[in-house]
């Protein structure tokens, strides 16, 4: 028992030993260069006006949130189709229960006022 146990702790200390190693040479074997223009912004090379900096609006992100949602719905919905038949009337309640919560879901964030784009 002990012997499996010493296998996973060698993997995890070369595991360890190797990232240490990489991260240290990185540092070591990386050109310095002390360069105002280096730590601009590059904007297709020419010269900055203003800040850099933008406010991204929230309605990208809960285009990403409501995406990746229903992405992860198909994701489920697709093996349980294949199978369908194998698993039964059980699976078959289990999967309109899941859709009824994604349904409910898709109505809670359309009336929010979610998937209107301004």
């Amino acid at each position: 028992m002990l012997t499996a146990y010493s296998t996973i702790l060698v993997f995890v200390l070369v595991a360890l030993a190797f990232a240490c190693v990489s991260l240290i040479a990185a540092y070591l074997l990386r050109p310095r260069v002390n360069d105002s223009l280096k730590r601009t912004t590059y904007e297709c090379g020419i010269e900055t006006v203003g800040t850099t900096e933008i406010k991204t609006n929230i309605r990208f992100y809960l285009y990403a949130l409501l995406f990746v949602l229903f992405d992860v719905e198909a994701l489920f919905v697709y093996p349980w189709a294949v199978g369908a038949r194998r698993l039964g009337g059980v699976a078959l309640l289990e999967m309109l229960i899941f859709l009824a919560i994604l349904f409910v879901g898709l109505i809670f964030a359309w009336r929010k006022g979610a998937l209107t784009w301004e």
